[in-house]
């Protein structure tokens, strides 16, 4: 058994936390809001007062928070994590915070002789409540070892993607360029075919079987045929992942066409619906083409 920290317990964070548990690790958890520690707490977690409280029980902390400046928050401040953790100790940044951004953590988390993993994750909350996300982790080896017993806990398909700090939110970034653009084709094929008078059941069916039938076209057009646009994937969480790819394109001098339309298109659904999931897109194109994507039965 070993004493597990988490901080930040929304969707992601709980699925992990409950997670956490089950294989038997000793769980401290923080959050800004009461609902979700009370809710850990009832299942054995210990609520914690403050990210330090979190350090001073833990030997590894996983920091499942929104974006850098939440990051440095729990790290930094009077009360922050790094005032309670014991210099063997490690931290495991799960959040998506960008390459250069994780760089400058790295350099704040070691400087207090204390070990750092880089390593965002994806599966979203679906992942986190089954324990399988998949995990992109950068450290040095005899650490990402040491911590597999850990990151089991959470994930299902782990991988070791370099030493050096910084990698694992690079191959997240790249990962992030894919989905963004795959989600654009997606939305962008059921409103052709809709508006051109094909049931949207007949064009998943067809593209199910075809090379592009993965789970993320399953997955998302399942949900807009249902009217489901809240409580999966919020936008603002993919909005920001494209945001950091574009970020660290610029900084290598790589440009990207089909990610920066895709970009603008959740720039667009944020902006119209921001407290909705991914598939909220899809009501931005049907209102210009006339059409609902919806179950025809």
């Amino acid at each position: 058994m070993t004493k597990v920290g988490l901080i930040g317990v929304g969707n992601m964070g709980t699925g992990m936390s409950k997670n956490i548990l089950k294989a038997g690790h000793e769980l401290t958890v923080y959050d800004v809001r009461t609902e979700p520690l009370e809710r850990l707490s009832r299942l054995g977690a210990h609520a914690a007062a403050s990210p330090k409280e979190v350090g001073e029980a833990s030997d590894a902390v996983f920091i499942m928070v929104l974006n850098v400046d939440q990051v440095k928050e729990v790290l930094l401040t009077e009360n922050g994590l790094l005032a309670g953790l014991k210099p063997d100790a490690t931290v495991i940044i799960t959040a998506t915070i960008g390459r250069s951004q994780v760089i400058e953590v790295s350099e704040l988390v070691e400087a207090k002789g204390v070990s750092i993993i880089d390593s965002p994750v994806s599966g979203g909350a679906p992942g986190a409540a089954a324990g399988t996300l998949t995990m992109m982790v950068a450290a040095k080896k005899e650490l990402f070892e040491a911590s597999l017993p850990i990151l089991e806990a959470v994930g299902k398909d782990i991988y070791h993607v370099g030493e050096e700090i910084g990698m694992g939110q690079t191959v997240k970034s790249a990962l992030a360029v894919l989905i963004g653009t795959t989600y654009a084709g997606i939305f962008e094929s059921l409103t052709l075919a809709v508006k051109a008078g094909v049931k949207p059941e007949m064009l998943r069916e067809v593209v199910s079987t075809s090379v592009v039938g993965n789970f993320l076209f399953k997955d998302t057009t399942e949900n807009i045929l249902e009217r489901n646009f809240k409580g999966q994937s919020n936008i603002g969480t993919m909005y920001k992942d494209l945001s950091l790819a574009k970020s660290m394109a610029n900084d290598c001098g790589v440009p990207l066409f089909a990610a920066s339309a895709a970009f603008e298109l959740f720039q667009a659904g944020k902006a119209v619906n921001p407290d909705e999931d991914n598939w909220t897109i899809i009501k931005i194109l049907e209102s210009i083409a006339g059409i609902e994507v919806k179950k025809t039965d």
